[in-house]
């Protein structure tokens, strides 16, 4: 299993689970499309249904794409958001301030 499947198949909804009232107050819906290697679409739901499913599961608050190798960088390193947005390696769609939220969950 790649690092980019396993984040959204093992261990965000460990991190949801320990905590779902926590990542309830975030409030949001986001969907994230990652492409290459290990890619795929999620949607992780933090304001009603709270989890992480496979595939887009309808309007999402908060639009993120980019490749499975700048989403590992993400997450090794979540300051690396705003120089991967500036760089056009990270998209960021609908309402860009939730984006700000994601170090809470990843």
């Amino acid at each position: 299993m790649s690092d980019t499947k396993a984040t959204f198949e093992k261990h965000l909804p460990e991190k949801i689970a320990t905590n779902p009232d926590k990542m309830k107050e975030i409030g949001a819906t986001f969907l994230f499309t990652i492409t290459g290697d290990g890619g795929g679409v999620w949607t992780v739901d933090l304001k009603d249904d709270v989890g992480v499913k496979e595939g887009d599961e309808g309007s999402a608050d908060c639009t993120i794409e980019c490749s499975s190798e700048d989403f590992e960088s993400l997450i090794k390193n979540p300051a690396a958001g705003m120089q991967l947005f500036f760089s056009g390696k990270l998209k960021v769609g609908g309402n860009a301030m939730l984006a700000t939220k994601l170090q809470q969950i990843l």
